[in-house]
């Protein structure tokens, strides 16, 4: 997805607004009145709140994807899972703003688009983890006494939780730590217990 300078700024501006007021807060008017531009200056970017929305997410995708493609390099499905999280965390605490876009009470009420887009956002995700993970459980290193499918709800799952657990603490705690810790546990369950 191409998105030009101006609406970047548009996009951390409204992020920036979900995290102190939620959706209810993220209004044109009040995009206006943050970016200092009038109203019709959004309106030149982005036809609505909706689409500044979308294009939140959609640039969140093609970032995690673009990202997780560039640090997946190793044969060790283990080290390439603590990789793949470790460069997640990294992102989300350099960009607060995108865990709130992900995370705003009342997103997926906004509208059937937005919900699409939310789904492909977590594709994505399942897109770098799904051959992570079954490379492992054919590798003897991840457990199959789970299918894939119900190991990759349970990994994203927790990473999901984490993540809420930091946006409702402010982004108060240590994440990369937190996000460590998150890791090595499950990596604990799901590792095959060596002889």
């Amino acid at each position: 997805m191409e998105i030009t300078p101006r609406q970047f700024e548009i996009i951390e501006a409204a992020g920036k607004i979900l995290t102190a007021s939620g959706v209810s807060g993220l209004t044109i008017k009040n995009l206006a009145k943050e970016m200092q531009f009038s109203e019709s200056a959004i309106y030149r970017h982005f036809a609505s709140k909706e689409k500044i929305i979308v294009a939140m997410l959609n640039f969140l995708a093609d970032s995690i994807d673009s990202r997780l493609t560039n640090v997946i390099k190793s044969s060790d499905p283990e080290e390439n899972f603590k990789v793949l999280f470790s460069e997640q965390i990294s992102f989300f605490k350099k960009n607060p703003h995108f865990v709130v876009a992900v995370f705003s009470d009342g997103l997926m009420e906004e509208s059937q688009l937005i919900n699409e887009t939310l789904l492909k956002l977590m594709n994505v995700k399942t897109k770098h983890l799904m051959p992570l993970i079954m490379e492992g459980q054919q590798k003897g290193i991840f457990t199959n006494a789970i299918t894939t499918d119900e190991l990759i709800h349970i990994i994203m799952g927790t990473f999901k939780l984490q993540m809420f657990k930091w946006r409702i603490a402010n982004f108060q705690f240590d994440i990369t730590r937190s996000g460590d810790n998150m890791v090595q546990s499950i990596l604990t369950l799901i590792k095959t217990k060596q002889k």
